[in-house]
């Protein structure tokens, strides 16, 4: 008997739902009601896998309350999912087409079901996101500040930017109070830290953004951060290797630690001048180190033991 698949389009106002293979296919109210009616519907279809697209957020709340009704659920990118619907030659784009869609392409693909971060986990990704907002608009207003020359344009940019740092200052504390506050977190931070290299920032960016971290073996975990090199070859020709797709969030946490773990950490700055030393590009470089600390991450968070720098070194000879 074939498994059952669902896939689920979501807006603001419905949920379009398609069941695979049986093509049965309904809508229900994107609300509290609407949500428990669709857990009554899809219980009894023990479906193997529940699919919704990301969606900017709106996706968040139903997928949350699949996963608490003990339904394998499963978040995917909108982008495969038009390019599979494309790949089949379908043009036109409706809810209901969607969901089917979305079916179809899991029915194809089966992604691996993995568990959805708890709420605790992705407020921390919401305030380390809302950091990264704040950074962003200080670093614009700071550009215009060294371009605009008017004294009450001046002013305001100032006032703006006292604003902003003392908005970033009160995000830093509730960032400290929520990890520093939760033991669990707490023991994480402190393995992550450890490795020369690796801030708190970079660190709480990988316990909100890869929850995986530690229970995944080291291919699998760089897929998810998008560090695994993917080929381009057609017949006697080669390109390039290329990175791409995963996590962008934690790709640029590790980028940022590579670079600073390639002057300060033993272990990956004779990593990465191997590597230079032997005709490696230097971006060549820094993707396969920070590679490398993702791997020498995941080991750490795995086994639950702090950087040990001599155990490292013997790794990697």
């Amino acid at each position: 008997m074939d498994a059952i698949v669902v896939g689920i389009d979501v807006s603001k106002d419905r949920l379009d739902v398609a069941v695979r293979p049986s093509g049965e296919s309904f809508a229900v109210s994107r609300d509290a009601s609407g949500l428990g009616d669709l857990i009554n519907r899809l219980k009894p279809l023990t479906p193997r896998i529940i699919a919704l697209e990301a969606t900017g957020g709106y996706e968040t709340v139903v997928a949350a309350g699949l996963a608490a009704a003990a339904l394998p659920v499963v978040i995917v990118n909108p982008a495969q999912i038009r390019a599979f619907a494309l790949a089949l030659g379908q043009r036109a784009k409706t809810d209901p087409l969607d969901a089917g869609g979305i079916a179809h392409f899991i029915e194809a693909t089966k992604p691996a079901v993995r568990p959805l971060r708890d709420a605790d986990t992705q407020h921390l990704a919401d305030l380390l996101a809302r950091r990264g907002q704040i950074i962003d608009m200080i670093v614009a207003e700071r550009q215009r500040q060294k371009r605009l020359t008017g004294k009450s344009l001046q002013k305001s940019i100032t006032r703006l930017l006292a604003a902003l740092q003392k908005e970033l200052s009160a995000l830093e504390t509730d960032i400290d109070d929520a990890v520093r506050g939760t033991p669990a977190w707490r023991e994480t931070e402190d393995l992550l830290a450890s490795v020369p290299g690796v801030g708190k920032i970079v660190a709480r960016t990988l316990m909100a953004e890869l929850p995986e971290l530690g229970t995944l073996d080291r291919r699998k975990i760089g897929a998810l951060a998008g560090l695994a090199p993917w080929t381009r070859q057609s017949g006697q020709w080669k390109g390039r290797r290329f990175i791409g797709g995963g996590r962008a969030r934690v790709r640029s946490a590790l980028f940022m630690a590579a670079m600073v773990g390639a002057r300060h950490n033993p272990v990956l700055k004779a990593f990465r001048d191997k590597l230079v030393a032997a005709g490696k590009p230097k971006l060549v470089a820094l993707v396969a180190t920070a590679r490398k600390l993702l791997t020498i991450l995941n080991a750490i968070i795995r086994d639950g033991q702090i950087w040990q720098e001599i155990m490292h070194v013997a790794a990697s000879n």
